[in-house]
This record gives structure tokens, C-alpha cells and sequence, in this order.
């Protein structure tokens, strides 16, 4: 079976493709029954992009030959008007542009994990302070209020099992300094 496809030629990271008909079963680079055009993705200045032989390749055709995929996307992109250019270049664009967009949103997505991460193992104060500054605007207003009649209170009149469920997260950085000072406190008695 025949097919239209391009065969690559030119140096390293320099492409330069033959538009060539040839058999399916032979290589790519391999051997050929014609080439009917050229394509050169780095064209610059007046250098010619693309070159077709529009004739040939629909004589190959009607003699059953398959064009490629890219093949295909070559021939439509030879008969397009300067307006269509523009408009699937557009396109092109705002595709790359969204992808990057998303890329960023990943880094980012990533990055702030990261961040949280030494946050847990700071000391108690930082930890205290780390909650309210991600907690939504609502939170960080009453967890201040709430929490500084906790702190002035004594330790032993300050009920661990009724924290509310606001003081639920910054709760175990408090009690393990409140368990302490009970803890010395019953010592102390016990030893006078």
C-alpha cells in the first residue's frame, strides 16, 4: 500500500521534511517512489515554509495511496487564506497560553503544601498563629476574641472539653502546656 509521508532529512535539531510517496512497508528515510513537496518548520525571513506539488499528490490518491495525518494538516494549511492563517494561529496561542496558565496554577498548587509543611513543625506560638492566617476571614476575626480570655485565665480553671469547635485546631498546641503546668502543680503539692 502507498502512502504520503513526510521523510526527515537535515541536521540535528534542524528538521527539514520531503513530502515523498512511498510504500508503507519501507523506512521512513528509506526508499521512495516520488517526492511531491518539501516542508520546513524553521523557516525564517523569505525562506519557502511549504511546497507542494498539489497535481501529483491527487494523481497518488486516486491511485489509492493513504496520506498521513500531518500530511493532511500540511495540504489544508497550503490552501488556507491569509485570514484563516491568522485565525488558527490565534487559536494556536490562546491553546499555549491556557496550558501554561495551568502549568502555573500546578507550581503554585504544589508550592503552598510545601509551605504549610514547616508550619506544623514550628513551636506552639507559631503554631497558634499559623491556623488564623489560613482560616477564612470569618474564623481569623473570632478566633483572637475567643482565644485570649483562654490564655488570662489560669490553667486549672480552663476546661479543656469545652473548647468550642473553632478552638478545635489550635486545642492541642494549648493543652500540651496546660497538661505541664498542671502536672507540676499536682507535683507540688504532693512534695509539701
Amino acid at each position: 500500500m502507498l502512502t504520503i509521508r513526510l521523510a526527515r532529512s537535515g541536521a540535528k535539531k534542524r528538521p527539514f521534511y520531503h513530502i515523498s510517496v512511498a510504500d508503507s512497508r519501507m523506512p521512513r528515510d528509506g526508499r521512495f517512489v516520488e517526492r511531491v513537496g518539501y516542508y520546513n518548520p524553521i523557516a525564517s525571513g523569505q525562506e519557502v515554509r511549504l511546497e507542494v506539488d498539489v497535481e501529483r499528490i491527487d494523481y497518488w490518491i486516486s491511485k489509492g495511496a493513504q496520506p498521513s495525518e500531518r500530511v493532511l494538516n500540511l495540504l489544508k494549511q497550503n490552501t488556507e487564506t491569509p485570514e484563516q492563517t491568522e485565525k488558527r494561529l490565534a487559536a494556536k496561542e490562546e491553546k499555549r497560553i491556557k496550558k501554561l496558565a495551568l502549568k502555573v496554577a500546578a507550581k503554585e498548587a504544589e508550592a503552598a503544601p510545601a509551605e504549610e509543611a514547616p508550619a506544623e513543625e514550628a513551636p506552639a506560638e507559631e503554631a497558634e498563629a499559623a491556623p488564623a492566617e489560613e482560616a477564612p476571614a470569618e474564623e481569623a476575626e473570632e478566633a483572637p476574641a475567643e482565644e485570649a480570655p483562654a490564655e488570662e485565665a489560669p490553667a486549672e480553671e480552663a476546661p479543656v472539653e469545652e473548647a468550642p469547635a473553632e478552638e478545635a485546631e489550635a486545642a492541642p498546641a494549648e493543652e500540651a502546656p496546660a497538661e505541664e503546668a498542671e502536672a507540676k502543680e499536682e507535683d507540688e503539692d504532693k512534695s509539701s
